[in-house]
């Protein structure tokens, strides 16, 4: 199955409002001195070669390098699991077993358990590189944002998901997705487009709440016109694997917001 927006794509969508920028002042001679420097050192440090290569040159690189690394930690963290694990289970107490229950009742509605049945999958991505490269449009209009992945997941679990992953990685209550250049940083690992994003549950349902949703449909309007054109594709599917989350659960930077008197 696949949707599209209600929206015309006679016009463009709409735009945010933006905060009015102040005057130039007097400084204005200073800047331009100070730009003029930074072009001549930039010029003398590359010795005639581009600092800044093409959108997407050096992203399977990094991608690589810290998939790497994060495997790294992930077999280090399996190792450290295993031996509290072991440790926990000599402990002979009442009020540790009666706890030890709870947690095993928890794992499934807390994504530590895998799930499997029919759904939906949602691709997103960026404009064509033609499109790209001949829009008179903002380039912010033409890839795929944080907000915009977040926009279907949030709208997924609205249609009653019982599990969601983008890029196949289980998403749990402490997902956090960020954009990082031209990547998307997913459980601090970054991801180049496309982003796939699939939920288990009724195909019906969940489609509908995907189309419908308020956020979605701005995407969708941007989808439609010729000089945007980012990716969208939504397929109901007969099958879906969301694998058990095997990642930290704890949250690393969370601050206690306080109250200001």
């Amino acid at each position: 199955m696949t949707s599209g927006s209600h929206a015309s794509p006679s016009g463009p969508p709409p735009e945010r409002p933006r905060r009015k920028r102040g005057a130039w002042r007097i400084g204005t001679p200073v800047v331009l001195l100070l730009s003029g420097s930074l072009f001549a050192i930039s010029a003398y440090n590359s010795e005639g070669t581009d600092l800044r290569p093409g959108r997407y040159s050096d992203l399977a690189g990094l991608v690589d390098t810290e998939a790497e690394k994060y495997d790294q930690l992930k077999g280090r963290l399996d190792d450290l699991t295993e031996d509290v694990n072991t440790l926990t289970a000599g402990v002979k107490d009442r009020k540790v077993n009666k706890l030890r229950r709870r947690v095993e009742d928890l794992r499934d509605p807390a994504g530590l358990e895998p799930r499997r049945g029919p759904g939906v999958t949602v691709t997103l991505s960026d404009a064509p590189e033609d499109v790209i490269n001949s829009t008179t449009r903002k380039l912010s209009l033409l890839v795929v944002h944080q907000q915009d992945i977040q926009a279907v997941v949030n709208a997924m679990w609205r249609g009653g998901a019982s599990a969601v992953t983008i890029q196949g990685q289980r998403v749990v209550s402490t997902t956090g997705i960020k954009c990082h250049g031209n990547a998307v940083l997913l459980q601090g690992i970054p991801y180049a487009q496309p982003y796939v994003i699939q939920a288990v549950g009724d195909p019906d349902t969940l489609g509908d709440a995907v189309i419908d949703d308020e956020d979605v449909d701005y995407y969708l309007q941007r989808a439609q016109l010729p000089d945007i054109s980012v990716g969208w594709d939504l397929e109901a599917e007969d099958d879906v694997e969301a694998p058990a989350y095997d990642g930290l659960l704890d949250v690393q930077h969370a601050e206690v917001l306080r109250k200001q008197g």
